[in-house]
């Protein structure tokens, strides 16, 4: 089974924000690598990563970049595995042009694509994707999301208690 996630980011300094992500993928207990590899000025890197990324193990690529954020397309273009986009907030259009690059995909070579810094997202979807082979990884989602849900009723309860002080 592909039980490993590939991460890409166009640069280290993509890193601040790809940190969630990589946050994320310890806490479900998801094995990763993480590669900086540029679109532009590594693009034959880019492409032997995608081709090669089945055959190393990898279920899912999730691919950081800013600016004209090329890195997910190249690497879609050159695989079958899933490609998650993560557009990073950088330059004069504050990560907007990376979220237009990314999710304006021709058709034939989707990349599937989260908020502009959407690092942990990236990384749930990566999980979800790959618990539709795994029983237990599907166990720690629900777990996920009852604690989220939990959250938000002792939110409730607290507001509750500060509307009860008003009165």
């Amino acid at each position: 089974m592909k039980n490993k996630i590939l991460i890409v980011m166009g640069s280290d300094s993509d890193f601040p924000v790809m940190e969630a992500c990589v946050r994320t993928l310890i806490d479900f207990g998801i094995a990763y690598e993480v590669r900086v590899c540029s679109a532009h000025r590594t693009p034959d890197q880019a492409i032997e990563l995608a081709k090669n990324a089945a055959g190393n193990g990898f279920g899912v690529i999730i691919a950081a970049a800013g600016l004209a954020a090329h890195l997910p397309g190249v690497l879609a273009a050159c695989t079958t595995l899933p490609v998650i986009g993560v557009p990073i907030k950088s330059g004069a259009l504050s990560g907007k042009d990376a979220l237009y690059s990314i999710v304006q995909m021709p058709t034939g070579v989707p990349v599937a694509t989260v908020a502009i810094d959407g690092a942990a997202n990236a990384a749930i979807l990566a999980a979800e994707i790959l618990a539709l082979q795994d029983d237990q990884l599907t166990g720690l989602l629900v777990a996920h999301k009852t604690k989220m849900a939990e959250s938000v009723a002792a939110r409730q309860a607290r507001l509750e208690e500060k509307l009860n002080a008003l009165l």
